[in-house]
């Protein structure tokens, strides 16, 4: 009988351990899939982190790809501006003193109303009689054309 009970007393402590080894592996499962869910919200939010950085980055690329351009065209208008500025100048001086320049060639190039004025505007800080190098035929040439050319777009 000795042995019986021996043998039942060690048959309850195993089933003790068992169930309080069941009970641990319960208790880490839970806390593995926990930690499972916990990674995969951090994983979700880090990819939507990433896409927004993309999206960001590709408008403000996009962004600067516009406006690069946009400096290159204003660099070739502000290039053409100057090269007829030249142009004018080197007329002017071949120019004899006594000959009225023709106001035609101060407005070449210019094909609508907003242009027309933008030019007006700075052949008259060039031209005027209070400037220094103002000249009062000259702009009296360059208002007649500006009149005539006002009239054509108007």
């Amino acid at each position: 009988m000795y042995f019986n009970e021996t043998v039942q007393i060690e048959i309850e402590y195993k089933k003790k351990a068992l169930a309080a080894e069941r009970r641990h592996l319960e208790e880490e499962r839970q806390k593995l899939k926990k930690d499972k869910r916990d990674f995969d919200r951090y994983r979700k939010l880090e990819r939507q982190k990433l896409d927004q950085s993309r999206r960001l980055f590709d408008n403000k690329w996009r962004i600067l790809e516009e406006e690069t351009r946009k400096l290159a065209n204003e660099r070739i208008k502000v290039e053409q501006q100057k090269a007829f500025y030249e142009q004018v100048k080197r007329t002017l001086t071949e120019i004899d003193d006594h000959k009225i320049i023709e106001g035609d060639m101060f407005f070449i190039g210019v094909n609508n109303a907003g242009s027309l004025k933008r030019r007006y505007r700075d052949l008259l800080k060039i031209y005027h009689p209070d400037n220094i190098g103002g000249d009062t035929y000259t702009i009296q040439e360059i208002n007649r054309e500006y009149d005539c050319l006002k009239q054509r777009f108007a």
